[in-house]
């Protein structure tokens, strides 16, 4: 009954940070339609890793603060907090030329790219498993890319960025793992957050310089929404999460990032659902169940007890 209630509870959970996720999305979308990309994504991460820090130090829920050598800290600057700078800046620039489900949709398909970044092609079952998923993945992606080549002004290059912007999440998933044999993944996301921050600040600054900001309360108030509910409850739900239950299980959750997405877009931006938008959501999804999921352990005769 203790389990039960507590795969409930964790279950409640995640569904709460996916609609978060989903509304950060969406308000992130909502903020770059007035803000420029950079200072949207460097603020946004300088705060929510300094808040994530002092969650670290003053309280239990993400786990305790672990020292960091010189090494370590060069690893964070270079490897976690680059990597998520170059990422946040191609996919705020990606919401401000497509939909914002769109954009989650292409990050959904980032678990198939990470397959097929690992390791070189063989005869097994396991790289037929992957290529596989690739192919679904990329059929999802052609869905949603070929409509914006057949209209003459059509948003072409927010579905590069948010092409791109899903190999960049993919590739800081990478960075994360190295940095995992280091940190928890809590403390390693909130340090290259705030350095990813920290390096895009001065960027920031000439984009203000250049294009001034404004200063509405709408947007403050969306701003610090994205910041505490995207950037600090959800990650402290999913690393709750990670602790109960296998990553492939919690990761499956991923998938209905784009759904939660589309419908804060919808009702809260007025932004269509396009049509294609279904039919790509069911080849990324598929392609990321069939690369996630061990078939084998699944497909296999188990022994029968004896009567």
């Amino acid at each position: 009954m203790h389990d039960r209630r507590t795969n409930t509870v964790l279950t409640l959970s995640l569904l709460l940070a996916i609609f978060l996720w989903g509304g950060t999305n969406a308000g992130t979308k909502y903020v770059v339609t007035s803000w420029p990309p950079i200072w949207t994504g460097g603020s946004r991460f300088f705060c929510a890793g300094l808040l994530m820090l002092g969650m670290l130090r003053w309280t239990n829920w993400l786990g305790p603060a672990t020292a960091l050598s010189p090494q370590l800290r060069r690893m964070l600057w270079w490897r976690g907090g680059l990597a998520l700078a170059v990422y946040i800046v191609v996919f705020n620039s990606a919401l401000r030329f497509t939909a914002a489900s769109h954009v989650a949709l292409y990050l959904g398909a980032a678990p198939v790219w990470a397959l097929l970044w690992e390791g070189t092609p063989t005869k097994s079952w396991r790289t037929a498993q992957k290529y596989g998923a690739a192919v679904l993945a990329l059929g999802g992606v052609f869905v949603l890319f070929f409509p914006s080549l057949r209209i003459a002004q059509g948003n072409w290059r927010g579905e590069i960025l948010g092409f791109l912007a899903s190999v960049l999440w993919t590739h800081y998933g990478r960075q994360c793992r190295v940095l995992g044999a280091h940190l928890p993944g809590a403390e390693a996301s909130a340090h290259t957050m705030w350095r990813a921050g920290l390096l895009l600040l001065p960027l920031a600054a000439i984009e203000i310089a250049k294009r001034g900001l404004a200063w509405r309360p709408e947007l403050l108030a969306v701003h610090s929404y994205c910041i505490l509910a995207g950037g600090v409850i959800a990650f402290a739900i999913w690393n709750n999460a990670l602790r109960h239950w296998p990553t492939s299980q919690v990761l499956l959750f991923n998938n209905l990032i784009p759904l939660s997405t589309m419908l804060w877009a919808h009702f809260c931006l007025g932004e269509a659902v396009t049509p294609t938008f279904w039919l790509a959501m069911f080849l990324v999804v598929a392609g990321v169940v069939l690369g996630q999921t061990d078939w084998q352990k699944i497909l296999e005769p188990r022994a029968v007890p004896p009567e």
